[in-house]
């Protein structure tokens, strides 16, 4: 009989020390450094990178009773940075300026506009054709 078939907090406490090995290894990407780049200086302006990170973990442990003599346990998780944006700064002042995406910021808006007025005449015409 193993650990595991004796004491489920075993295979609990594995479970936790993955989890917390991945945090670990996976934590300094999503660090402050990670969100707010290395400032950048030329010709008197100071250029700040601006990023959107998130971390995603995830894992489990397992084990079946006397007759099945299983185990199992897996883990993963990732992290993910985007640039948003930057911070300028010029003559004592600082600006954030937002990186723009032409899809999400002007494309996809005027799209539910053009819906958004077009969709009434549609369905006032398919009740009419009833």
């Amino acid at each position: 009989m193993t650990d595991h078939e004796e004491n489920p907090a075993v295979a609990t406490h594995a479970a936790d020390a993955l989890l917390e090995h991945l945090a670990d290894r996976l934590g300094g990407s999503a660090s402050v450094t990670a969100v707010y780049g290395e400032p950048v200086t030329a010709d008197g302006v100071t250029v700040i990178p601006v990023a959107r990170v998130a971390l995603g973990l995830g894992g489990g442990a397992g084990w079946a009773g006397e007759a099945g003599g299983r185990e199992g346990g897996g883990g993963g998780g990732g992290a993910d940075a985007r640039p948003v944006g930057y911070i300028e700064i010029s003559n004592g002042v600082a600006k954030y300026r937002p990186i723009r995406h032409t899809w999400t910021d002007v494309a996809f808006p005027l799209a539910a506009l053009v819906l958004g007025i077009a969709l009434p005449n549609v369905l006032r015409t398919l009740r009419r054709r009833r």
